[in-house]
């Protein structure tokens, strides 16, 4: 398996899109868990969580893993955007969500990693990192629009309704998301 390097870098300016256009619905998501301990537990079990997977770096560091985990992880954040569109606003849907989002945090490290020994090169990882920000920077840009489209055009202002409109473009991006890390990997045939 190899990568493919202009295939990676769309994939990670839509990723980064993702996590900018969905940055502040979590608080409002998180809003029915009301005993704030869990998310003390939450950290501990992120750190544990975190703790075995570097004891296994010396496994986990190569491509195949890297893919392997990186669709995991995309396929629970889609995961979590469907609990929600299914559960709504409630303690357990929250709680579902809180899990989904820590499982993918115990893998943050991970990829960070193994992404620049993958990437091969520093011209590639300055890539990266230039389309992280920009698709940071653009999600950002585009919750502003979305949030102020509904609220002036739309005259819906209430935040839960927004959040829920929002998570049927969220599921879409997602999609596309999983299917641009699909195609940023060349894999062997075996003949």
């Amino acid at each position: 398996m190899t990568l493919k390097d202009k295939a990676f870098l769309y994939y990670k300016l839509f990723n980064s899109s993702f996590t900018g256009l969905s940055i502040g619905i979590i608080f409002t998501i998180y809003q029915p868990l009301e005993d704030t301990s869990i998310y003390s537990i939450g950290g501990m079990v992120l750190a544990a969580g975190m703790l075995v997977i570097a004891k296994f770096y010396d496994r986990l560091l190569n491509i195949d893993s890297f893919f392997k985990i990186s669709l995991f992880v995309e396929l629970i954040i889609l995961l979590t955007l469907l609990i929600f569109l299914y559960l709504k606003y409630s303690p357990l849907s929250a709680l579902l969500i809180y899990c989904g989002y820590q499982l993918t945090f115990i893998f943050g490290g991970y990829l960070v990693r193994a992404e620049t020994l993958v990437a091969e090169s520093k011209e590639l990882l300055g890539k990266i990192d230039v389309n992280k920000q920009l698709g940071y920077l653009i999600g950002l840009g585009l919750s502003f629009v979305f949030y102020k489209i509904l609220e002036l055009g739309y005259d819906i202002s209430d935040s839960q309704i927004q959040i829920i409109i929002l998570h049927y473009l969220l599921i879409s991006l997602q999609i596309l998301i999983i299917i641009l890390l699909l195609n940023s990997f060349k894999f062997k045939q075996h003949i």
